[in-house]
């Protein structure tokens, strides 16, 4: 199986880069599924249900959210009626929609999706990430119940997303992070099979301090005093994420590779 995973999308810029080029790249390296983390896509502030609709008609067969999930408002009645939108599964417990689900390919082959959160330097503290993800890949064992999986790890410490790469090695296709809209160069295979990116950077413009444009963060580091709100850098994008291939029988990872199209940075991909 062929799949693409692509980093959280920045705003009005990131949203449009992956309307104009996904689809042709779903043609070109004949995906079979994509992952898109889109909690960044609305004002660099949650996702809209407007705009969830776009990336999935742009070609996402899943979007992911993170801990800005529900900062707008319409995402709390959306994520509960569109099944192709996922929360983080160790969320609140008493907030709608779902962390984890399985999903089907184009030719029929099951691929389990889910989304956890990080509790180191987040914001606050949410459920273990990893009872909550132990509990989901137990009950979809690779190369049985699913044919692929794919966990979008969302969080600040690179150790923390680590740490659930080996905890996965051998249970799910793919481990990879999301949040820190940097790419890191540790695309690798581990031993039990799993593919693992620390993260997959963002799609955005990276002239810009993590998507944002750079004027007010750097006032603010610099005199320690804000004057304006963030808003999302709108200069050239450049869509950032992982692209995996797996062994339909055991759902391990064959192979996988830094995505890195368009825009400023150095082009990468399969």
């Amino acid at each position: 199986m062929k799949i693409l995973f692509l980093g959280d999308v920045m705003g009005r810029a990131g949203r449009a880069a992956v309307a104009e080029r996904l689809s042709g790249l779903r043609d070109t390296w004949a995906l079979d599924f994509v992952v898109v983390n889109g909690e960044n896509a609305s004002g660099g502030m949650g996702l809209t249900a407007a705009h969830a609709k776009g990336l999935l008609e742009a070609g996402a067969d899943v979007v992911t959210l993170g801990d800005h999930a529900f900062d707008q408002k319409d995402m709390l009645q959306e994520v509960e009626r569109n099944e192709r939108v996922l929360r983080p599964l160790n969320y609140a417990k008493a907030a709608p929609g779902r962390g984890a689900r399985v999903f089907s390919d184009r030719r029929g082959r099951r691929v389990l999706v889910a989304q956890v959160l990080g509790n180191v330097f987040m914001r606050r503290a949410f459920d273990d990430p990893f009872s909550a993800i132990d509990a989901t890949l137990r009950s979809h064992p690779l190369g049985g119940a699913v044919q692929a999986t794919v966990v979008d790890v969302h969080c600040e410490a690179t150790s923390e997303k680590m740490a659930m790469g080996h905890f996965c090695d051998g249970r799910a296709s793919l481990v990879v992070g999301t949040h820190t809209h940097i790419p890191t160069a540790d695309a690798q295979i581990l031993p039990g099979g799993t593919a693992f990116q620390g993260d997959a950077g963002m799609c955005g413009d990276y002239h810009s301090v993590i998507g944002m444009d750079k004027t007010e963060p750097m006032r603010r580091f610099v005199t320690g005093m804000g004057r304006e709100r963030f808003t999302p850098a709108m200069g050239a994008v450049t869509l950032s994420g992982v692209y995996l291939e797996t062994d339909d029988a055991t759902g391990r990872a064959t192979r996988i590779e830094m995505v890195r199209q368009g825009g400023r940075l150095p082009q990468a991909g399969p």
